[in-house]
């Protein structure tokens, strides 16, 4: 089961386009910043503030330089010192116009960068808050990792950015140091692949908390990287630079370390969706949200070590789409509820989308709640062979309606386990129909 319909494939990289002098900075007594974020299908998403503007971003680890997109959720931000530039990333599409920005000013508590570089993306159609449920304004990752020892804790779900003068290690007899290589401003683990014959196949791996899945493989049969003979084609999300896919399937095993994880969920992203990267080198793949989130870590750049130690996610089983159905949000609608009393008044809930209730004459409450479609759905799947189409608007799963819940809990609904029985209402074409499947293994 995926837990995230529109799978957010934030493998964004671009080239950096400039140099400049700049750094975050915490206070020179101040030994940390302590950050809660908000774990969203395994994506960190953190609060910042931008040139005074509140602004929420996912933390990755596999971006260079912000990127600040998204902008029609915001009332206003300021951009400092703009030129245009042209962005490349992952996507089969074309490079795409871009803004670079100079001397911003980023918050994260006490932790503060005066002269911050970042680009702005003005396309519309980049924007994640749809498949998320929650509103998101960017990414960002090197910077902080850069001028902190960054402290990752999935369990308590918080962020600690140290002071590196001022960092003391604690020895810890279940934690693992593992070497770390940052390139290009991107960082780097060795780990091994089990494959379908058992072999041991070495592999380096970027360490990207911006991507949802698990793990990612090139497809390089010099190396013993075959895709598995048990496998589907799939949409692996989308990048700067248009949409991915690739085949989807599992390899026996990742070790990293002295950590193994058996049956590990992979991908194998077709050449063309990731052309951009031209030559792969000693690069075979990435490591994503799905396996980093079973890990408590430290980052130390400047040492070149990763510290991982097991947390309670770590023998959690890894999540497939059994249902074979991509949501996302897709504007706002209105239902009607009978309530027994009420006042007449207008109510909001800010942080979300809609969320709107007005109070009519004692009787009904109107409320204007997000309306969640099938954006795709898997050829082949169960959702696909029972009827559903692209474009349904989804109105309750399993006798519960769904404007009550998260995109990502209504995710688990449709793909609970193997074998359960899935009753999916919907509108089409302003009629209300109703849907049944079995769920079934993907492999």
């Amino acid at each position: 089961m995926k837990l995230l319909a529109f799978f957010l494939a934030i493998f964004l990289s671009c080239f950096p386009l400039w140099i400049s002098a700049q750094g975050f900075k915490l206070p020179s007594e101040q030994k940390l910043q302590k950050i809660k974020f908000e774990l969203v299908n395994n994506l960190m998403l953190i609060p910042i503030e931008i040139n005074g503007s509140d602004l929420t971003f996912v933390l990755d680890s596999g971006v260079s330089k912000p990127i600040l997109f998204n902008l029609a959720e915001q009332d206003s931000v300021q951009i400092n010192n703009v030129s245009e530039v042209t962005i490349l990333g992952l996507g089969g599409g074309e490079p795409i116009k871009a803004l670079s920005s100079t001397g911003n000013a980023f918050k994260l508590g006490k932790a503060k960068n005066y002269n911050q570089d970042m680009y702005v993306v003005l396309d519309k159609g980049i924007n994640f808050s749809t498949s998320l449920g929650v509103p998101v304004h960017g990414i960002m990752g090197y910077d902080l990792f850069r001028d902190f020892i960054v402290e990752i804790n999935y369990s308590a779900k918080n962020i600690k950015l140290h002071n590196p003068n001022l960092y003391e290690d604690k020895p810890d007899k279940k934690a693992q140091i593992l070497p770390l290589t940052v390139e290009s401003r991107k960082s780097y683990v060795k780990a091994t692949v089990l494959s379908e014959d058992s072999a041991d196949i070495p592999v380096k791996l970027l360490v990207d908390t911006g991507s949802s899945d698990a793990l990612w493989l090139f497809h390089q049969p010099e190396k013993g990287l075959e895709i598995p003979h048990k496998n589907y084609e799939d949409y692996l999300g989308r990048g700067l630079s248009g949409d991915i896919f690739g085949k989807r399937s599992k390899v026996n095993g990742i070790r990293i370390g002295d950590f193994e994880l058996k049956d590990a969920k992979a991908a194998f992203p077709y050449r063309e969706s990731i052309g951009f990267l031209q030559n792969y080198g000693d690069r075979s793949g990435s490591l994503g949200g799905e396996i980093l989130r079973r890990f408590n870590m430290v980052f130390d750049y400047s040492r070149g070590t990763l510290k991982l130690k097991k947390n309670g996610n770590f023998k959690a089983p890894f999540q497939y789409n059994l249902a074979g159905i991509e949501l996302q949000h897709n504007g706002l609608r209105y239902i009607a509820e009978r309530i027994a009393n009420s006042n007449g008044i207008v109510q909001q809930k800010k942080g979300s989308f809609g969320n709107v209730q007005i109070l009519l004459e004692n009787k009904t409450r109107l409320s204007l709640v997000p309306e969640i479609v099938v954006s795709s759905i898997r050829s082949g799947s169960p959702a696909a062979e029972a009827g559903l189409k692209e474009g349904d608007v989804i109105l309750a799963v399993n006798g519960k309606r769904i404007h009550k819940y998260k995109i990502q809990e209504i995710l688990k609904m449709l793909n609970e386990k193997e074998g359960k029985r899935i009753r999916v209402l919907i509108e089409r074409y302003n009629r209300d129909l109703l849907f049944t499947f079995v769920l079934k293994k993907v492999f």
